[in-house]
């Protein structure tokens, strides 16, 4: 198999014993073997077990991002970019309830304090676009929000965050887009203005 395949399948197969193994820490033999690779040739694409994990980190964040940038180019409402980056950030968990374990924490317990501080950057980055969605709106004159944009910014990246637990806690039988529209009705008019 060439280089690229094979890192894909140890990533492929390190999210997948994170949702199987769910609560439970994932060796680099476990892997190994989830992966049908020895362990000397897991260590020839990742030199390190967070390494590994930081590709997988890396991979939620180009996946989300990229297509964050795509919405704010589809959607000009400030409401409605706000309703679909939370839709995006919620179906990708429940696609990836393996990375939702990592950016939740829950499976880098034990690991390498660096990892705990890149999902914390993800999280803050996420809060960042809100931020910037609605100091945008504000500058257009559009749609402006009850609370600051920094404290409603903080508050939706909250709220997806505490869904993306409650998926992990239903152990992912419990989609985080479950009654997402009924709880969005709810939320918009406490958020937005008018």
């Amino acid at each position: 198999m060439p280089r690229p395949s094979r890192k894909k399948q140890i990533l492929e197969s390190l999210a997948q014993e994170l949702e199987i193994q769910s609560g439970k820490r994932i060796t680099t033999a476990s892997l190994a073997k989830a992966a049908g690779v020895s362990e000397a040739a897991l260590y020839r694409h990742f030199a390190s077990k967070a390494q590994i994990f930081e590709a997988l980190i890396g991979f939620a964040e180009e996946s989300v991002f990229t297509r964050i940038n795509q919405i704010l180019e589809e959607y000009k409402e400030t409401p409605e970019r706000c309703y679909y980056i939370i839709y995006l950030l919620l179906a990708f968990s429940e696609r990836n309830p393996g990375i939702t374990r990592v950016l939740l924490g829950d499976a880098l317990t034990g690991e390498n304090e660096r990892l705990h501080a890149r999902v914390e950057q993800f999280f803050l980055r996420v809060e960042s676009q809100f931020k910037q969605v609605l100091r945008e709106a504000k500058m257009r004159g559009g749609v402006e929000t009850v609370a600051s944009e920094a404290l409603t910014a903080r508050l939706l990246t909250d709220w997806v965050e505490g869904r993306m637990h409650h998926f992990r806690r239903s152990i992912f039988k419990e989609s985080p887009l479950h009654e997402l529209e009924d709880c969005w009705r709810i939320l918009a008019p406490a958020l937005f203005k008018g």
